[in-house]
């Protein structure tokens, strides 16, 4: 039992390392080639793991095998639009200019049923208010609605809102975010005068997050009752 134990915690060890390598892209964002990967890796991992009369390096293996292939798949994406059509495939346009595509529909097997859930999960409900409908390489559907349906926006009406960054963490579960606190040109110093703000160290605080704006929101940590 102890040697099956250690084989699962090693093999998940690399599977995780293997994955890591693969990138950060979501299940639904995979290409083709990366699910595969994906899918026998996981296999091969299993075997090894169970049974113990198979030798871990049968695991070992084929899965660094399949991180070298997808690497290299990877690269030549990179160098050639001609390889990665192979690959990956095309965009395919579903409705174009407002009227859908059945030969596209046809070729790439999706029906009318689907082709209408996939608008509903991008918030459009009618097909009339649909200009274009794009079903890209990763399988997701991106919709463009007719111009007097789209989500109106302030350069619409001629307006150019106030440029706002992005936010930083600086505390963490109390933990001080010093890079992050680098990234902006401040020092612990500075942090401990926005923390005392709100009466409380920064090591107290369960989060503090500068906005892009340069509001500051904290929040304490929950105090432990005694002993616990």
């Amino acid at each position: 039992m102890l040697v099956i134990f250690v084989r699962a915690i090693f093999l998940y060890i690399l599977v995780l390392i293997v994955m890591r390598f693969m990138g950060k892209r979501e299940i639904s964002q995979l290409q083709p080639f990366e699910l595969v990967i994906s899918i026998m890796i996981a296999d091969l991992s299993t075997t090894p793991m169970s049974d113990t009369g198979i030798p871990i390096l049968y695991g070992i293996i084929p899965i660094l095998g399949l991180l070298m292939m997808h690497i290299l798949i990877a690269i030549f994406n990179l160098k050639s639009i001609r390889f990665r059509e192979i690959m990956c495939g095309k965009p395919r346009i579903l409705i174009f200019r407002g009227k859908i595509d059945e030969e596209a529909l046809i070729k790439e097997n999706v029906t009318i049923n689907e082709l209408e859930e996939r608008l509903r999960i991008n918030n459009v409900f009618n097909l009339e208010d649909v200009e274009y409908a794009i079903l890209e390489t990763s399988g997701q559907i991106t919709v463009i609605q007719k111009p007097n349906k789209r989500t109106t926006t302030p350069e619409d009406f001629g307006m150019e809102p106030e440029y706002v960054g992005i936010s930083y963490d600086l505390v963490i579960d109390g933990k001080v975010m010093t890079e992050n606190l680098q990234k902006l040109g401040k020092n612990y110093k500075w942090l401990e005068k926005q923390t005392e703000k709100f009466h409380m160290r920064p090591e107290d605080a369960l989060v503090v997050v500068i906005s892009g704006n340069g509001s500051i929101f904290c929040q304490r940590k929950m105090e432990k009752e005694n002993g616990k």
